[in-house]
């Protein structure tokens, strides 16, 4: 796993409430970025995103839309230099939240879906699986949608998988509109993340290791 370079600063708190909801906040600040995530699994649909990059907010709107997660993201972020900074760390962050919102639940684990988006299809599946890891094998003919570099696009989804400890993959099966094959990503992993996250009845890890 990435840790953080030595000059970070973190602070992570993870709240359940008396109803038992799973729940995580994040506060990560760096010389480049200041970041707050708040996630909840169970809470409903309520998304509240500011990262100062436009189509990213969207994005990550969609995620936490179509995932039915109630996600809070900031972040000031050195967007004088580029985005790269800004969505690595909310990557990061929200890796964080992930695996401290699920640690220890009794959940179905695994999941996968392939996505349509208009002309676009992407396969998203994911295992919670305690270990990070990603294949992403989505080309993109632009290097830019709106203001979000699409090299970041993948930036984003690596910082996720590893802080989450999941093996997520992405690939593209169809799609020529750059705009749809990206929100495709970001909607299946949304959905994808909620189905693996499904709480079971089941006493223990989802693991015949007994443990993950």
């Amino acid at each position: 796993m990435v840790q953080p370079a030595p000059t970070d600063t973190m602070h992570t708190v993870m709240s359940k409430s008396s109803q038992g909801l799973r729940h995580a906040e994040i506060e990560r600040e760096t010389k480049e970025t200041k970041v707050y995530i708040n996630l909840g699994f169970d809470g409903g649909s309520k998304q509240d995103i500011k990262t100062g990059v436009g189509f990213f907010d969207h994005m990550l709107q969609q995620l936490g839309f179509h995932g039915m997660l109630d996600l809070g993201v900031s972040c000031e972020g050195d967007l004088h230099i580029d985005d790269h900074h800004t969505i690595e760390d909310v990557g990061i962050s929200l890796g964080q939240a992930i695996r401290k919102a699920l640690h220890d639940s009794p959940i179905a684990r695994f999941a996968s879906l392939h996505v349509p988006m208009d002309d676009a299809l992407v396969l998203v599946a994911i295992d919670v699986s305690g270990r990070g890891a990603l294949g992403f094998n989505v080309p993109f003919a632009r290097e830019t949608i709106g203001d979000m570099s699409t090299e970041c696009v993948r930036e984003f989804f690596k910082s996720v998988a590893l802080h989450a400890g999941i093996n997520l993959h992405m690939h593209k099966v169809a799609g020529e509109n750059d705009h749809h094959v990206c929100e495709a990503l970001f909607k299946g992993f949304g959905i994808v993340l909620n189905r693996a996250a499904e709480p079971v009845d089941r006493q223990g890890p989802a693991s015949t290791k007994g443990v993950l």
